[in-house]
């Protein structure tokens, strides 16, 4: 049964608050999904959650590499933009396979090809935009 937390922000700015209340809940699930528009705030999310988990690394949106690695002091931390693939084959032609079975951070912007290929438990957060008020709902699966 999913288990859902539903939080509103009133601005962009209050993202970074919310990082580590998101590694938080629901105990060390390191898959995490993120479903919004273009917008939202979920490079800026991730940003934050991966400044949680202590890396200082640089941050940027894999748009077009499609996947970007990050450290932190426990792993590694892959944030993927899946926006620009089309087809399983594609995701299947990354390696998701093995990112997938890495126990390392899995982080995902526009999920829905991945989303039926995770085998464990996972943090789906959807953000919902209106004007500058973003609804986000941090639901367990």
């Amino acid at each position: 049964m999913d288990s859902v937390l539903e939080i509103t922000v009133h601005n962009q700015n209050e993202l970074a608050g919310l990082a580590q209340p998101i590694l938080d809940l629901y105990g060390n699930q390191k898959t995490i999904l993120f479903d919004a528009p273009m917008g939202a705030g979920k490079t800026t999310l991730i940003k934050e959650l991966c400044i949680a988990l202590g890396s200082k690394d640089n941050f940027s949106s894999p748009t077009y590499s499609i996947v970007n690695e990050y450290h932190y002091p426990g792993g590694k931390i892959y944030h993927f933009d899946l926006y620009r693939l089309n087809n399983l084959s594609e995701l299947f032609d990354l390696g998701i396979e093995e990112y997938l079975n890495s126990n390392n951070y899995c982080i995902f912007e526009w999920p829905n090809l991945v989303e039926d290929m995770i085998n464990v438990n996972y943090k789906k957060i959807e953000i919902e935009v209106n004007g500058n008020i973003r609804y986000i709902r941090i639901i367990k699966k």
